[in-house]
């Protein structure tokens, strides 16, 4: 990261918490914002050409790490040299803080990411302590409960300070995001390389007998462990009444990705944050079957959106939201990428453009409906 220096950014439109200045300036001293008004910058400032300003984008669930670790079937990348690259291409999509989702369980036959969290989250570490990073990286624990050693694997990490949440999954065949089972065998048919019904018979067999054996011992054990070390709890695809009471009884925070509007309903009436895809938006539907994050925004129950497997797909989707729902302003949607999932994971500091704050901010032009990042600052340094 460049050495952070005092800036003032002019001619700008600035995306507040609250409202838009159509034309406003930032000044940056320390790291920090110093200042911030409207109308022509104070002395000589860096020209936003009317470009918008706003908050770095803040992304709390992301596996994209997993395509630059292994971006072919069988083939690991250097696990560092993967992290610079994905670091990267955040950067350049606006997001300058970002909960690396790293799978804690190993699966034999099933992914060749599985059981690797260990690995990318020591290459990550040593990323950071060589400077090497462009975006602030904390870790997001993606524990699947059915799994015999998930429990072991989650301890191994959960007392590094860098670990701000841990969600909950279950993906066994035939509920939650695969209710449909048959969505579940394309799934694992388009994966590199593939999978047949026969391996996909055995690998369903076992995981109907680790959910049977392993699941509620383990998902027990899991929010026990995350109440004990105060890391935030996620959900994951709650679909029925039953998972939001589970949702409810964890003292979870986010709940990601619901799959029904009947559980969405529910969550958000536990004042839950929901968290669903930005593709699901830029694409106008999940690729899951699943309730489309546009409906839900509708009933005003979209609180935070993730890029998941898309990075850029974060600034899309925020800038896109208005259109769909004229009842969400600018302001509003870009609350949804920046603010909302700051205090989701207690990153206070950031997240808006805010005299004290973290002078974590991007730079965006739009052209043809489609947002690019021109430039990147992150406490106040350029990085992109």
């Amino acid at each position: 990261m460049t050495a952070k220096q005092d800036t003032i950014i002019g001619n700008a439109r600035l995306v507040l918490a609250d409202r838009v200045i159509e034309q406003g300036w930032v000044a940056i001293s320390d790291g920090k914002i110093a200042e911030f008004g409207e109308g022509r910058a104070p002395g000589a400032a860096e020209d936003a050409g009317g470009d918008l300003l706003m908050p770095g984008l803040i992304e709390l669930h992301t596996d994209h790490l997993e395509m630059h670790y292994v971006p072919r079937p069988k083939v690991f990348w250097n696990p560092v040299a993967a992290v610079i690259s994905y670091d990267g291409q955040l950067a350049t999509s606006g997001i300058t803080t970002v909960l690396d989702s790293l799978r804690v369980w190993r699966e034999d036959g099933a992914e060749d990411v599985d059981g690797r969290a260990g690995v990318l989250a020591a290459a990550i570490s040593a990323a950071r302590e060589e400077n090497l990073l462009r975006a602030d990286h904390f870790l997001h624990l993606r524990c699947e409960v059915p799994m015999p050693d998930v429990v072991a694997e989650a301890k191994e990490l959960i007392d590094r300070p860098d670990v701000r949440l841990m969600s909950l999954m279950d993906h066994t065949p035939g509920q939650r995001q695969f209710r449909d089972e048959v969505k579940l065998r394309d799934y694992y048919r388009g994966k590199g390389g593939g999978m047949n019904d026969a391996q996909l018979d055995v690998l369903f067999a076992r995981r109907f007998a680790y959910q049977k054996e392993y699941a509620v011992p383990n998902m027990r054990a899991i929010v026990a462990l995350a109440h004990e070390y105060k890391i935030p709890l996620a959900s994951h695809d709650d679909t029925t009444e039953e998972n939001v009471v589970d949702a409810i009884n964890d003292k979870v925070a986010v709940a990601e990705f619901p799959t029904t509007m009947e559980a969405a309903r529910g969550l958000h009436a536990a004042g839950i944050e929901i968290l669903m895809g930005a593709p699901n938006v830029v694409r106008g539907g999940s690729h899951s079957g699943n309730i489309a994050a546009v409906d839900l925004a509708n009933e005003g129950m979209l609180d935070i959106l993730s890029s998941d497997y898309i990075p850029s797909s974060l600034l899309m989707a925020a800038l896109q939201l208005p259109r769909h729902v004229p009842a969400i302003d600018l302001a509003s949607a870009v609350r949804t990428v920046t603010k909302t999932p700051a205090e989701a994971v207690g990153l206070s500091d950031r997240g808006e453009i805010a005299v004290g704050r973290r002078a974590d901010l991007i730079r965006v032009h739009v052209a043809r409906d489609l947002p690019v990042v021109r430039s990147v600052w992150r406490e106040g340094g350029r990085v992109a």
